[in-house]
């Protein structure tokens, strides 16, 4: 039997690596507070938890989803400096790492999620940044609520069906689970003021038509396309529209 030798634990207790039979093994805090298995599927991810939360060790919680669709710390604090209002929507807020930036450039953050989960990992994580006081966790579906929603910006980051997006050549706002021309409709009877983040692989042709969805519309048909690196790696975009646009 292999020798089994277990790494010093944080504090936090959330960033502990085992070595079983040669093979480092990682655990996670998930939305409850218990230390999980990162499955091996999701072992690349592992090094890339500073990058997501740079508090990770500090107790930070998530869900398997979250490892692979939370957005980077440095990308989701570059958007918010974008989106700096008054009362801004995060429609599908996962476990937090847009919301918790949003905090420190607005005044209000409606942070939304359908899964209950997803929005306890948030609430924790912003409590462990300190910004849980400027933020209101939400759980529900955005296409019903919006409705009944009054803000100035809002931000888009539906899911995009898992990692094999970037198997594709080109990602439609179609192939994402939520029809992603119906979400920017949606969104436009908030406010005009939208940021949609979306894949590197993106069909530019698509975010083209958006502004044009109503042609009754008076919102301006300008949109602007934001590459968004990290580590001189493009990793995602951002689009822009409304007011936020700087071109």
């Amino acid at each position: 039997m292999g020798k089994r030798k277990r790494a010093k634990k944080t504090e936090a207790g959330n960033d502990i690596s085992d070595i079983k039979n040669g093979k480092e093994e990682h655990f996670y805090l998930d939305p409850h507070g218990k230390l999980q298995p990162l499955p091996q599927k999701l072992a690349k991810y592992w090094h890339q938890r500073f990058s997501l939360f740079s508090k990770f060790d500090e107790g930070i919680r998530i869900d398997e989803e979250g490892w692979y669709s939370v957005t980077p710390e440095k990308i989701a604090a570059h958007i918010s400096e974008r989106c700096k209002c008054d009362v801004i929507v995060d429609a599908f807020c996962g476990v937090g790492g847009n919301a918790i930036q949003f905090a420190r450039t607005c005044n209000t953050v409606l942070a939304i999620d359908i899964d209950p989960q997803k929005i306890a990992c948030a609430r924790r994580n912003a409590e462990l940044y300190g910004v849980s006081e400027r933020i209101e966790f939400i759980v529900g579906d955005f296409f019903e609520l919006a409705p009944s929603i009054n803000a100035d910006t809002v931000f888009l980051s539906p899911p995009w069906g898992g990692p094999s997006y970037n198997q594709q050549e080109w990602f439609g706002l179609d192939s994402m689970d939520v029809d992603g021309f119906e979400l920017f409709k949606c969104a436009r009877s908030i406010s005009p003021n939208i940021a949609y983040f979306l894949p590197r692989n993106i069909d530019w042709y698509q975010l083209a038509d958006l502004p044009n969805l109503d042609s009754s519309s008076s919102h301006s048909q300008l949109c602007e396309y934001e590459e968004m690196y990290l580590n001189d790696r493009l990793k995602c975009v951002t689009v822009y529209f409304g007011s936020l646009v700087e071109i």
